[in-house]
């Protein structure tokens, strides 16, 4: 073999060599930097997704994975209350109660963005190897208390001017109320549990997406970071 021949044959080598190791990233091979930067991109597109699908107007009605229905033994009455005649009310308790977390959720996005922004390195790395929903356990550790406190008065607001805690009430009169727990006890505590659920839920489908395709996402670092745990 010639030399040119040779050199050439080398220089083809390389770049193969070269192209599989930018391939083959394994998660030992990526830099804090990039680790932290994917997690980030992944955090902030479940939450935009999440957020847009739930707080718009029927976000949780049109979805059954999300829908809020009526709490405990409320629920199981509902035919008995509608033989009661009670039918109008029960439908406008639901539709109300949706609507709330609706509008709850939309005001969401601000505080999942500043969990995202205040992440850790060591956040990063548990999130990449924790499973299919590190992500969603990453945002209920870290919002849940600040988004409770964040709903209930603007739940309450609207569950107020719908006169939907004097149907709440009212229903619950007709009703046994034995098996509904503390967070039942209130309309806006009621909702406002449902309304984190939903939000959370809809982050934890994203999250799987983004790990079952991450190179389908159309994101250079999405598709590196998560292709490397995959």
């Amino acid at each position: 073999m010639s030399i040119s021949i040779f050199s050439k044959t080398l220089a083809v080598a390389a770049l193969v060599c070269a192209s599989s190791l930018a391939v083959a990233v394994s998660l030992a091979d990526l830099s804090n930097k990039d680790a932290t930067s994917g997690v980030k991109t992944a955090l902030e597109k479940g939450a935009s997704v999440a957020v847009s699908k739930l707080g718009t107007q029927n976000g949780f009605l049109n979805n059954d994975k999300v829908r809020i229905s009526l709490p405990g033994q409320l629920e199981k009455a509902k035919p008995i209350l509608k033989m009661l005649g009670q039918g109008k009310k029960v439908d406008e308790l639901e539709t109300s109660m949706n609507h709330a977390a609706e509008s709850a959720v939309a005001e969401a996005k601000p505080l999942l963005l500043d969990a995202v922004k205040n992440m850790s390195v060591s956040d990063a790395k548990n999130i990449l190897t924790g499973g299919d929903t590190s992500v969603t356990d990453f945002f209920r550790q870290k919002t849940s208390s600040q988004l409770t406190t964040k709903f209930l008065p603007i739940v309450k607001k609207i569950t107020d001017k719908n006169g939907l805690s004097a149907q709440y009430n009212g229903l619950m009169s007709k009703a046994s109320a034995s098996g509904l727990t503390k967070e039942d006890s209130t309309v806006e505590g009621y909702v406002t549990q449902r309304a984190l659920d939903g939000l959370y839920t809809i982050i934890g489908e994203e999250e799987k997406a983004i790990r079952a395709d991450p190179v389908g996402t159309g994101s250079a670092i999405l598709g590196k970071v998560f292709g490397a745990v995959k």
